[in-house]
């Protein structure tokens, strides 16, 4: 009954419990074969690991070699990128207008380089940024083409039996960019050595 006791006693008490646990697990020994074993399927499994590892760098290697002999002769076929600008994401290629809701400094005419590129790609490769991808490697060039007002939105308040009745109209800022050219720079897979002004980044 004391043993029992005791039992309830330390069950209730987690630091004791724990010692308890560790002290039976340093009582109970594994024969030393068995060590032997485990340890030599962890060798082999790190031989099989670096194996598969060694074979991933081959591939990779030679996907990066193709890629950047597309870019070389120009058989990259037409580029489309993914840029971050004023809070959105705007799937763009060569040619395209997008429209940027409301208030934004640049005026008409202004060029403009998007660095927040998230994605960018080919006929045949994408590139995937982890958020964005390194930069001064994709080279994204707009211009402003025009700064108008949106369509005149109606706002209808109404509040039933209170004699209550607003409309109110307002229009809200746009500005229209063009994307003139997607370009990727430089070799893939190599460190650029381009520092970016976070300031100067929309």
């Amino acid at each position: 009954m004391s043993i029992l006791r005791q039992l309830t006693m330390i069950s209730r008490q987690p630091s004791r419990l724990t010692n308890l646990t560790n002290s039976i697990r340093s009582l109970s020994i594994t024969p030393s074969f068995e060590q032997k074993q485990a340890a030599q399927l962890l060798a082999t499994e790190d031989r099989k690991d670096k194996e598969i590892d060694h074979v991933d760098d081959k591939q990779c290697e030679n996907i990066f070699n193709k890629v950047n002999q597309q870019l070389r002769k120009d058989e990259e076929g037409r580029l489309f990128a993914v840029v971050h600008l004023c809070g959105k994401q705007f799937k763009v290629t060569a040619g395209d207008i997008i429209l940027v809701e409301g208030y934004w400094p640049p005026a008409i005419g202004d060029q403009l380089s998007l660095e927040k590129v998230m994605l960018a790609g080919g006929k045949d490769f994408t590139l995937i940024g982890m958020p964005l991808v390194e930069p001064g490697l994709v080279d994204v060039k707009a211009t402003v083409i025009e700064k108008t007002l949106s369509h005149t939105k109606t706002i209808f308040k109404k509040k039933r039996r209170k004699q209550y009745m607003r409309t109110n109209f307002q229009r809200s800022p746009h500005t229209m960019i063009r994307i003139n050219t997607i370009n990727i720079k430089g070799k893939i897979n190599e460190p650029s050595t381009m520092v970016i002004n976070e300031k100067q980044i929309f």
